[in-house]
């Protein structure tokens, strides 16, 4: 039967690509949405919802999109910089005192915005208790010391990221970032699209399920381990490899990235990012729950300068950081709070000058472009195996940038 909803003949690649991860049993459900100078040209579904149930994926079928909350938590931030509420340059103490402990005294909001702040573990474990206690979470974090000086390096902070910021934003507004989403982002643009998803809005969401996993001989595994061995030990990898040392790091349940993507973990509660709890948690860097439509909608209104000017857009765009990431090891680059092509935000070559967004883990995608007018979103159900994307994303990316003039 095909692909239901609508994709302009331009895009014509687009739908074909789409439906191609389905014919092939690549997807369970996905949804993909793309608009072209403020005009949805893209707005494709396919499916199941719920491997289980067979429930099908409906066009307001919303999915938990991890990290792709990240770039909305950085246009919160960007929008009290505007208002001259939020101070991006000064110390993160100023507005939240207890972060000054641990000779944390002078680091800055945009190094919270930029991963350079060190703290990209929690160290104490976080128990499913506090799971919706974001305060008591952030807590954790002012008590602690860097891992670096904070301002010399940048290295991933999967989960930490939206603490430290959410603290920030609530110190200064005295809402959650899920409140000031619903009230100034989300809520008056009519974006399907929540940090702290409402009981209705879980009922109907997709239900996320781990992909088969294969290493390159072809065996599978149920974790992924054997596909993250195969990768440390392929012909020219070594130590010094970036791939070579994240897959290493991988399979050392001890290392700073499986502590960074691993506390709080979602895994302490029945069904993991699947459970009502984490779904409606909010976590700012991972806990958005959002359409395809909704999270396009919300590109397409930072091009357009609804969200915050396009002067603050430009300056958030500017990369702080590059290069190997402390935390993943692979190249990263990170304006503020958006990622910037790298290989951890990989994008077709049109983009890979003007793209901005964020990937979430598993797959998904949120991007916006300025120079092509372009803001695209993926989501899905099916996890890839990659903590840089996937190749259905990177497929669908290309056939768009494909079939632009």
């Amino acid at each position: 039967m095909g692909a239901q909803g609508h994709c302009d003949p331009r895009f014509a690649r687009v739908r074909e690509v789409f439906e191609n991860h389905f014919a092939k049993g690549e997807e369970l459900g996905a949804a993909f949405a793309v608009h072209l100078d403020g005009e949805p040209v893209v707005d494709l579904w396919d499916g199941v919802a719920d491997r289980h149930t067979g429930r099908p994926w409906e066009r307001d079928t919303p999915a938990l999109t991890y990290s792709c909350t990240k770039a909305v938590t950085a246009a919160v931030a960007l929008m009290l910089a505007e208002r001259g509420e939020v101070d991006l340059s000064a110390p993160v103490a100023e507005v939240w005192p207890e972060f000054a402990a641990g000779g944390k005294e002078r680091v800055t909001v945009e190094h919270l915005l930029t991963h350079q702040s060190g703290l990209p573990v929690i160290e104490e474990d976080v128990p499913a208790e506090e799971f919706g206690d974001q305060p008591a979470i952030a807590a954790r974090l002012a008590a602690q010391r860097p891992m670096w000086e904070p301002g010399t390096a940048h290295g991933y902070h999967a989960l930490t990221y939206g603490f430290l910021v959410g603290e920030v934003v609530r110190r200064v507004t005295g809402k959650s970032v899920g409140e000031f989403v619903a009230a100034e982002i989300a809520g008056p643009r009519g974006l399907d699209l929540w940090l702290g998803a409402p009981p209705d809005v879980i009922a109907r969401a997709a239900r996320l399920s781990a992909g088969e996993r294969r290493t390159p001989g072809g065996a599978t595994g149920s974790d992924g381990t054997e596909a993250v061995r195969a990768a440390a030990e392929l012909p020219g990898r070594g130590p010094g490899d970036p791939m070579w040392e994240m897959a290493r790091a991988a399979l050392d349940k001890g290392s700073v990235m499986n502590r960074a993507m691993g506390n709080p973990s979602p895994g302490k509660v029945k069904g993991g990012a699947n459970n009502p709890a984490i779904m409606g948690a909010g976590w700012p860097a991972m806990g958005m729950v959002t359409t395809a439509r909704g999270l396009a909608g919300f590109y397409r209104d930072l091009l357009a300068g609804e969200i915050v000017r396009l002067d603050t857009l430009q300056d958030a765009l500017r990369p702080r950081v590059s290069g190997p990431d402390r935390v993943m090891f692979l190249d990263s680059a990170f304006g503020l709070g958006f990622m910037r092509p790298a290989t951890m935000f990989f994008t077709p070559g049109k983009g890979a000058a003007t793209a901005f967004g964020h990937p979430g883990l598993g797959g998904f995608v949120g991007l916006g472009d300025h120079r092509y007018g372009l803001a695209v979103a993926y989501t899905m159900n099916r996890m890839a195996n990659a903590v840089a994307g996937s190749m259905r994303g990177y497929r669908l990316l290309e056939a768009v940038y494909d079939s632009l003039p």
